[in-house]
């Protein structure tokens, strides 16, 4: 951790402690005491009011007057942050964000209630295979540095991939990389869990001006559809969810309808047949029968 990373993470846990023990400190950081001793000479010099206690119980505090006009955050706000970054850890899986929540937890009086939001995401057992992949593009693209893997696209076609990595993108439960292709010479967009063989390139790059053109051509924006269904009432909660209540209406006592837009592709065909028998398409009629189609050459499967 940079010197001033660690003094403003001092000055954030005086305000919220009375008295931090420079032991404490030093354990918390991982540096001497000497050295968070010339912390708090440095903090002095810079007019931010610290006092010190001696003692068994002696340490370093705020005076309370600060405390009460320059509070940055507040416990709920401190609060609040923890509930993100505990969601967070369950995605991310990284030690970073364990360290940024431990760090935020010392902030945090002992006193406080628990949060009233818990944030839970269920525990894919492949998640933590890509765990590794992760790391490596992040490194990638905090250093600039190229990449090159094995890539099979959703058509089962199997590529070799060297790209300019600029960000990962997590979105409901599938991560992505999204870099410029030197193969296609183009932005585009990667899922993790359809790369292989990852690796970090010594060569750097420079990152390119086109940003906007980037966001637009490595985002994915497939063509939609607007279709009608009658759902069931068991599953009209994942509807509110996704598409809002304004698009649900009363229809039977058996059913609701809904207006949705959904994919003009296989991805929306799955994702209406994941309804089962709670869901009938009603209009449009093409693409009523497109759907029909796909769930012939399913049930061909099983024949």
């Amino acid at each position: 951790m940079e010197k001033v990373e660690r003094l403003i993470s001092i000055i954030m846990i005086l305000l919220k402690k009375d008295v931090v023990s420079t032991k404490q400190f030093a354990q918390l950081f991982n540096v001497s005491k000497r050295t968070i001793l010339r912390d708090m000479e440095t903090l002095s010099l810079s007019n931010i009011p610290i006092y010190s206690v001696n003692g068994v119980h002696g340490g370093y505090g705020i005076m309370d007057e600060y405390k009460f006009d320059k509070r940055l955050l507040s416990s709920s706000d401190l609060e609040n942050i923890l509930t993100a970054l505990g969601g967070l850890e369950q995605i991310l899986i990284s030690e970073e964000v364990e360290l940024t929540i431990k760090k935020i937890e010392s902030m945090v009086s002992s006193l406080s209630p628990k949060g009233s939001i818990q944030l839970s995401f269920y525990d894919w057992g492949g998640r933590s295979e890509i765990r590794q992949a992760l790391k490596t593009c992040q490194e990638a693209i905090a250093k600039r540095r190229f990449i090159s893997f094995d890539y099979l696209d959703k058509n089962g076609t199997n590529t070799n991939r060297i790209v300019e990595p600029y960000q990962l993108h997590f979105s409901e439960a599938s991560w992505y990389l999204k870099g410029f292709c030197l193969q296609r010479m183009r932005y585009r967009t990667f899922k993790l869990s359809r790369i292989d063989h990852l690796t970090m390139d010594e060569k750097t790059f420079s990152p390119r001006d086109d940003l906007l053109e980037q966001e637009r051509e490595a985002s994915y924006h497939p063509e939609l559809v607007a279709v009608r269904a009658l759902i069931s009432p068991s599953v009209k909660d994942h509807f509110i969810e996704r598409y809002g209540r304004k698009s649900i209406e009363n229809y039977s006592s058996e059913f609701f309808l809904a207006t949705i837009t959904v994919p003009q592709n296989s991805i929306g065909f799955q994702f209406l047949a994941s309804f089962g028998t709670n869901l009938k398409i009603v209009e449009p009629k093409t693409y009523v029968e497109d759907f029909r189609n796909y769930l012939k050459k399913m049930m061909e499967n099983y024949f």
